[in-house]
């Protein structure tokens, strides 16, 4: 599976989570369902799930304008598996996962929702 494809399964994932409360281990499974297990969605979900509170602290000192609670569903776990990626997966250089961000959000929300992620990311970059 491209990396491209393990992020758009992470990124379901997550959304199941925050949801519906799946566990990370019943999000994977029902993200993957006939696919092969798949060592990113895994390693990204449930790191995901477990710095979820440094994760969303950093979200919340980044946003401008903007509360944390206001952010739709989908947005919130777009920049949650992207934070996960800027400062826990050291093979991911941080361009990549600013860019892979944007891209999911112009797939799964709108320009607006993109150029937003784009923003709310790059603040986080230059703070961490």
């Amino acid at each position: 599976m491209k990396r491209r494809t393990a992020r758009e399964k992470s990124l379901q994932a997550l959304y199941q989570m925050d949801v519906s409360g799946a566990s990370p281990e019943e999000a994977i499974t029902n993200v993957l369902e006939d696919l092969p297990d798949n060592e990113y969605v895994r390693a990204s979900v449930t790191g995901t799930a477990q710095h979820i509170e440094e994760i969303d602290g950093l979200i919340k000192e980044n946003l401008e304008r903007w509360s944390f609670d206001r952010l739709a569903k989908v947005d919130r776990n777009i920049l949650r598996l992207a934070v996960f990626e800027l400062k826990y997966m050291e093979d991911v250089p941080d361009k990549v996962a600013i860019n892979e961000a944007v891209e999911l959000a112009k797939q799964f929300s709108d320009d607006k929702s993109s150029k937003f992620i784009n923003g709310v990311l790059s603040r986080i970059k230059d703070n961490m």
